[in-house]
């Protein structure tokens, strides 16, 4: 079976560019607050946070820290409230763009994702203006290694229930349902599979092809939105050209 994800073309730069400002702890850290606020602290009876907390463990986040930031849920951040906004818009050469932010201060966060936008080319949108062109999936990376066998890998991952099983050049892509996520995910942890990435994501219908000076004008676009604290993720349907910017 195969799945047009493109991981390594979008979403590691995507992970890369958040590594590379040192935010994506950060980012990992207000979610893991925030679900354990809303939900409880117990990752036996939160299933939002155990999701969360697993996507911490994939991006290689520290159990002390997971830790501290679930209990700054029931301390620090009780006076603040959080607010999930998403926008949506388009980029250069008309790319399709959300913007997930998690934000204590929604005007500016909207000014803030409205400048990048303009600065680089795209406008934003009213909701629902790109949406559409995407499917909320979760999904889950896992690096190929010589113990790995891919058949049964791909068997073990449809028969708990995965919609997709993809094999790339560097990984395997199980992708899921929003809702069988974290049953599929717990099954995989279960027989010991690690992850480079485990979430819920918006994967785009089909992709835009963009050349390299489109490629360069809108990872601009993607460094301001990414660096910006509020900003939790920020998913797109723009395919870069082959090798650009490795």
């Amino acid at each position: 079976m195969s799945g047009h994800s493109k991981w390594h073309n979008i979403q590691a730069k995507k992970g890369k560019a958040d590594a590379k400002r040192g935010k994506i702890f950060t980012k990992i850290g207000k979610e893991l607050m925030v679900a354990a606020k809303d939900g409880g602290p117990s990752p036996e009876t939160n299933s939002k946070l155990r999701d969360v907390i697993a996507k911490a463990k994939a991006n290689n986040m520290p159990q002390d820290t997971i830790t501290r930031a679930i209990k700054k849920a029931t301390g620090d951040i009780e006076n603040v409230i959080f607010e999930e906004i998403t926008y949506e818009g388009y980029g250069p050469s008309g790319i399709a763009v959300i913007v997930e932010v998690l934000t204590d201060n929604k005007n500016r966060s909207a000014g803030n994702v409205r400048h990048a936008f303009t600065k680089h080319g795209g406008n934003m949108g009213a909701t629902g203006c790109v949406s559409f062109m995407f499917q909320r999936k979760g999904q889950i990376v896992i690096e190929k290694t010589d113990s790995l066998d891919e058949d049964e890998l791909m068997m073990m991952a449809l028969e708990i229930g995965a919609e997709d099983f993809a094999s790339e050049e560097e990984v395997y892509i199980i992708t899921t349902t929003a809702e069988d996520f974290g049953v599929v995910r717990e099954s995989l942890e279960e027989k010991n599979i690690e992850f480079l990435e485990a979430e819920i994501k918006m994967l785009p219908d089909t992709y835009t092809a963009i050349d390299e000076e489109i490629s360069a004008k809108f990872q601009k676009m993607l460094d301001q939105l990414e660096d910006d604290d509020d900003v939790q993720n920020v998913w797109h349907n723009a395919e870069f050209p082959e090798g650009w910017d490795e």
